[in-house]
């Protein structure tokens, strides 16, 4: 039995059962609670959910270009990637008027994302997202005095595994007026045990539980992989802080659903070619016995 996917059924039970109702930004509604841990031992497996399909090529992609250090949804759409296509489009919107002279409407999403693929002009203006996180881990700062934190976290790992600053934050205050979305995820921190053994926490404030949470530890768990293999050691603990814990009003019934299932074993997932600061690695998923995916609107 899979003690993380027991852990996430009762985030789902306690959002259904005995929550609180909240507006939010995006119109929706949801059903909340407010501090909640959740922890994984990576010796019992990888933690992809069990009970629906998980996109694993969709979350890698993402993972890839946080590491590369790109904010600009291009690489993403172009790797079938289309988590972040609403915010790109949701930011064009805003801005969007018609030449003087000329009748033209709004594109749709489909026709924008598009444009994204085929147009570079394009995509390098309305595909960019701002500072999020690519930048913040790999270019905190500015061009003249910039900080890699994620080389800066391998190097001191090595050097000074004992450190309590093993650190690495997306939270920058003064760049959240140009983000297109503040970090849900804002930062992590690592912590070695006997010499051998690599942790990581992560730190959320806005949980979707049902869309985003099941993304967010397999993500999490596949960076703590590759950096325990970037410095010769093991994965161990990983354990995730989350603040205000919501579902979505329209994802009551797919929670329901998926409380229902039974829980499999956990799959492996082997990684190789890493080259982390470039942000490319390949994987293998092995033994992934899973549910069928359950289909649920993102809110923007």
């Amino acid at each position: 039995m899979s003690s993380i996917e027991e852990q996430y059924r009762g985030l789902l039970g306690s959002l259904l059962h005995n929550s609180n109702k909240k507006a939010d930004r995006t119109g929706t509604g949801t059903h909340s609670i407010f501090g909640r841990q959740i922890r994984h031992d990576m010796k019992q497996g990888f933690p992809l959910l069990t009970t629906k399909k998980m996109a694993v090529k969709t979350m890698m992609t993402e993972l890839k270009w946080f590491l590369k250090g790109d904010t600009n949804i291009k690489y993403l759409v172009d790797n079938g990637c289309n988590i972040w296509n609403g915010d790109a489009y949701k930011a064009f919107k805003s801005t969007f008027s018609p030449m003087p002279g000329i009748q033209s409407s709004l594109p749709s999403q489909d026709e924008f994302i598009n444009k994204i693929k085929t147009d570079n002009g394009f995509a390098q203006k309305w595909g960019e997202l701002g500072p999020i996180y690519g930048k913040q881990w790999r270019l905190w700062g500015t061009d003249a005095v910039s900080i890699d934190q994620i080389q800066d976290l391998i190097s001191e790992i090595r050097t000074n595994p004992d450190s309590r600053r093993l650190m690495v934050s997306a939270w920058n205050v003064g760049d959240l007026p140009t983000m297109a979305l503040p970090p849900c995820h804002y930062g992590f921190q690592c912590y070695v045990r006997d010499g051998k053994y690599l942790s990581l926490m992560w730190n959320q404030r806005s949980v979707d539980t049902f869309l985003g949470l099941p993304f967010n530890i397999a993500s999490y768990a596949a960076l703590l992989c590759l950096i325990a293999e970037e410095v010769d050691m093991i994965p161990d603990q990983l354990i995730g802080n989350l603040g205000d814990v919501h579902l979505y009003s329209n994802h009551v019934d797919q929670a329901m659903e998926q409380i229902s299932r039974e829980i499999y074993d956990l799959p492996t997932v082997s990684f190789k070619n890493i080259n982390i600061l470039d942000g490319e690695f390949d994987y293998e998923v092995h033994d992934y016995k899973y549910h069928p995916s359950i289909k649920a609107p993102l809110s923007n």
